[in-house]
């Protein structure tokens, strides 16, 4: 099956910190440029972060700036989001996806149709 494959949720307290890993099944995530999204109950699904193919350039939602990073590792064809000082508001499943025409690497913005593959998704809980 052809999908993003995402691990790293979990509990924790407000404050503390999680790193994410997204994973490729079925293509080569180092061809795509990839985004972290989430998606709270009852909510739309939201751009989280984003990365470009060559890992140079990057985007983060105003909510998350400054407490999230978001890295790849080309070697080992992985995506990193580092969460630190997590509020309970980031509380969501967090899926990632892949975009083939890379349009963040052109200086566009991440829209959620322009990804594929998505995967499970990720549960993250932020409380106390």
């Amino acid at each position: 099956q052809v999908q993003a494959v995402e691990s790293g949720g979990g509990l924790v307290p407000p404050g503390g910190s999680l790193r994410l890993s997204c994973r490729a099944s079925g293509f080569r995530l180092n061809d795509y440029a990839i985004g972290w999204f989430r998606q709270a109950p009852g909510r739309g699904r939201e751009v989280v972060s984003a990365i470009s193919s060559d890992g140079g350039t990057t985007h983060y939602s105003d909510s998350v700036k400054g407490r999230f990073t978001i890295s790849r590792i080309r070697a080992q064809n992985v995506v990193y989001l580092q969460m630190n000082d997590l509020k309970p508001e980031d509380t969501a499943v967090y899926y990632c996806a892949g975009d083939y025409s890379d349009s963040i690497a052109r200086g566009g913005a991440p829209e959620v149709q322009e990804y594929y593959y998505w995967g499970q998704g990720t549960q993250v809980t932020v409380s106390s």
